[in-house]
């Protein structure tokens, strides 16, 4: 003879198991549907954005002082950035870590752009720039030459924009100072636009 109390829990079971539907239908252990939108589901909306300016670290230098606990370092960057279409600036920034540093001469640059003229990948005539005992020399090349520079030359002829170029540093190998003469020379730049609009001429008639 069966006993009314098992029969009772038996039942209630099969109710709750109903209730809940079986492992293998969407849900987990417990019955519960996973939620969505988690994991790399969400990640995979985002596009990637792409940054304003290209930033070339020129110089990171070091130094110490001696102090009564020890040494205590300090850092200074200098930094060259550019949108690649003509547009370039440097900056100088010192700080006791190494990312404040090139955070600061970051921000430095970026208040600091110039216009750099560039006619079919390269400068539109020869010029030469100086600062104290560095000067360098810039000339325009044909299609295909490339970026002929040293390393703070290159960097700022890349982040302007330009393909195609000849250069020679001629005076003293300063880095900082290679950077102000490069840029003394970009800035003493003609442009061919302007040129024309002071001589009441299209661009197609100045170049001919």
């Amino acid at each position: 003879m069966e006993n009314p109390q098992e029969t009772s829990l038996e039942n209630s079971n099969t109710e709750v198991k109903a209730e809940r539907g079986p492992r293998g239908s969407g849900g987990g252990a417990d019955g519960r549907r996973p939620r969505e939108g988690r994991g790399r589901e969400r990640t995979r909306d985002r596009e990637p954005v792409e940054k304003e300016f290209v930033e070339k670290l020129v110089k990171l230098n070091r130094t110490a002082k001696v102090v009564k606990g020890g040494r205590r370092f300090s850092f200074s960057a200098l930094t060259v950035i550019g949108d690649r279409k003509g547009n370039v600036g440097y900056g100088f920034g010192k700080a006791n870590d190494v990312s404040e540093a090139i955070r600061k001469s970051i921000e430095k640059a970026k208040r600091n752009m110039i216009t750099l003229p560039i006619k079919n990948g390269t400068i539109p005539h020869e010029i030469q720039g100086m600062f104290k005992s560095s000067r360098v020399l810039l000339k325009p090349a044909c299609s295909g030459t490339g970026i002929i520079a040293g390393g703070p030359v290159r960097a700022i002829m890349e982040a302007g924009g330009v393909t195609d170029i000849l250069s020679k540093s001629l005076g003293a190998s300063s880095q900082y100072n290679v950077v102000k003469a490069t840029f003394d020379g970009i800035s003493r730049m003609l442009d061919a636009r302007q040129i024309a609009k002071n001589r009441g001429k299209s661009l197609k008639e100045l170049w001919g």
